[in-house]
């Protein structure tokens, strides 16, 4: 019986498809059975994460009080009429420096300047008539009494010029001390009763910066010590701290506290937001990167930190003075491992793994 070669062909191949099947199955060995997702994340949960450290110790720093504030001025008089009459001048021009005495509205002179003539007319009067009382009383002519009552009438006629002669100057209304002629509120044709107002001076020299001190900051500062002021204008100017009050604010339970600057050249502004520094002492304080403080659930300021144990702890901090390179804070212990890296990912009472390069011991 011959058999045909084409299925004798076929027959090889299938036969060596069948053994590549079988050896290659004997090769894979039992198939892998899957890991469980509670089994990840297990793993994931007894992993420890890794975080970078730095290791600072406390150093004698002074305590610099960072209170923000503004400035005002020394004093602001609205200058009034102290007579009735119409606005006939206002000689100052707004924003500019006035001194002391100078003119800054004139009223009508109407009929003062007459008052004025009769009132002196009058005094020349009684004097000849005091003159010829004193000569005839000399010569037994005339009685000491007469003499007595034109000198009475004389005392009350200066009284009288006086009097008329300051009405008269009444109608110039002058700056009662130097400062900025702020704000015209007269202009000429108003009428002006007594007490009316012509306008707003305000004396800026020196300037005064006025800031808040809490109950923990009150009594750490004098009135005579310097303090550094920035301005949101740009300039950095120092003062002496003037005043502080007595009690303090109910609401804020804050104390006011004013600093004066000089301010000759009337350069600085009233009502410009001003940081306040003020040296209150020397404490013990460790720097830090600013970037690492952060806040923790109440919103309080603090650093994550380890203990001897590789826990991470969270410290409140109170910033006492900023550089270019870091934050002098208080509230941490003396020899701390800051957290530095890694922070945002970590929780508090966590164990963690701290870098080789910071792995320094520190005491709590």
């Amino acid at each position: 019986m011959k058999f045909n070669k084409s299925f004798l062909i076929a027959g090889v191949l299938l036969g060596l498809i069948i053994i590549w099947f079988i050896v290659n199955n004997l090769n894979e060995g039992p198939p892998a059975v899957g890991k469980t997702q509670a089994e990840i994340q297990n793993e994931a949960q007894t992993k420890i994460p890794s975080v970078q450290i730095k290791f600072v110790r406390a150093e004698t720093h002074e305590n610099v009080l960072k209170l923000y504030g503004q400035t005002e001025s020394a004093r602001e008089v609205t200058v009034k009429a102290q007579t009735s009459g119409l606005v006939v001048s206002v000689p100052a021009a707004e924003g500019r420096i006035v001194n002391k005495g100078a003119l800054v509205c004139r009223q009508d002179v109407d009929a003062r300047s007459a008052m004025v003539d009769q009132a002196r007319a009058n005094m020349k009067s009684i004097e000849n008539d005091l003159r010829g009382a004193r000569v005839l009383a000399e010569k037994g002519f005339q009685s000491e009494t007469r003499v007595i009552g034109f000198e009475a009438q004389m005392d009350g006629a200066r009284a009288t010029l006086k009097q008329a002669e300051i009405e008269l100057d009444n109608v110039n209304i002058r700056a009662p001390f130097r400062g900025v002629w702020e704000e015209q509120l007269a202009q000429v044709g108003d009428y002006l009763s007594p007490g009316q107002a012509c306008g707003l001076i305000v004396d800026l020299s020196p300037l005064k910066v006025i800031a808040q001190l809490t109950e923990k900051q009150v009594g750490l500062v004098a009135a005579g010590e310097s303090a550094l002021i920035e301005l949101a204008t740009g300039e950095s100017v120092e003062g002496k701290i003037d005043f502080i009050e007595a009690k303090s604010d109910t609401s804020t339970r804050t104390f006011r506290a004013e600093i004066l600057v000089p301010n000759e050249d009337y350069k600085l502004k009233a009502g410009v937001t001003a940081t306040v520094h003020i040296t209150a002492g020397k404490t013990s304080a460790q720097h830090i990167p600013s970037n690492i403080l952060t806040l923790n659930d109440s919103g309080a300021v603090g650093v994550r930190y380890l203990d001897r144990n590789d826990i991470v702890r969270f410290a409140q901090v109170n910033v006492i003075d900023e550089t270019p390179d870091g934050s002098w804070v208080t509230g941490l212990p003396d020899e701390t491992r800051v957290i530095i890296e890694g922070q945002d990912y970590v929780a508090v009472g966590q164990t963690v793994e701290p870098t080789a390069n910071y792995n320094q011991a520190a005491s709590q």
